[in-house]
């Protein structure tokens, strides 16, 4: 049995570039999509929040000097092609993703509407979350958070390169230590970038763990969900 019925993933758009420059790498995308179906094979309800980075940094030169709301929505449309990919993935692996988008583009993906959002996840459909929160100014670990509390997640799962929150940057610093589970208080106090302070002070007032763990290590998504000891749990 799965320790959570239903979880937020959040996905960065760096996460499916695998090893290059920018975009999507086609081996690395079906592998994460093919861990999403493993954890939903076991009955857990998923929603994805993702982000734009590999793509919008990729022109993100020309947004030096740009107004920063301009650059935040172009940002929100590099996500929605993430979104599009991902679930065009899933579809592929045999699974039904519903992409809602917080910005209006209905011609390519339906709007973020809560109550259908709550209903697809019930019938056992991956919701991908697209475009942010819909405003400038705000990052995906908002967006995170935000809908993550929305949908009644039960944990906010943070895929990054790294396994865990660290006491140091554990490539710079040999001695760092992972920790197994930290307290909101205790990772604001010893500075720990966990989220954007937006989305850290949003799941904190929420009562919403955080767990943050290695998209790139085999198997860490199973495992976690499943229960075990991976990855770091920022708790209240």
């Amino acid at each position: 049995m799965p320790a959570y019925k239903r979880i937020l993933l959040k996905l960065s758009g760096e996460a499916l570039m695998g090893d290059d420059a920018y975009g999507i790498n086609r081996a690395t995308i079906v592998r994460m999509v093919q861990e999403v179906r493993e954890i939903t094979s076991l009955g857990c309800e998923v929603a994805v929040v993702i982000g734009g980075g590999n793509i919008f940094r990729g022109v993100a030169g020309g947004s030096v000097g740009m107004d920063r709301a301009t650059a935040d929505y172009m940002g929100m449309l590099a996500t929605v092609m993430n979104a599009l990919a991902l679930a065009d993935t899933m579809r592929q692996e045999g699974m039904t993703a519903r992409v809602m988008s917080a910005i209006s583009i209905d011609q390519v993906v339906e709007p973020y509407v809560r109550p259908k959002a709550l209903q697809y996840l019930e019938e056992g459909k991956v919701v991908v979350f697209a475009a942010g929160t819909g405003n400038p100014f705000f990052t995906t670990d908002t967006a995170a958070a935000l809908r993550g509390a929305e949908v009644g997640a039960e944990v906010v799962l943070k895929a990054t390169k790294v396994d865990g929150v660290y006491t140091a940057d554990p490539k710079k610093d040999p001695h760092a230590t992972r920790y197994s589970s930290i307290t909101f208080d205790e990772a604001i106090a010893k500075n720990l970038q966990v989220m954007d302070a937006t989305a850290f002070a949003l799941c904190r007032d929420q009562r919403l763990p955080i767990r943050v763990f290695s998209i790139v290590k085999p198997g860490a998504l199973k495992r976690l969900v499943m229960g075990e000891d991976e990855g770091t749990l920022v708790h209240v």
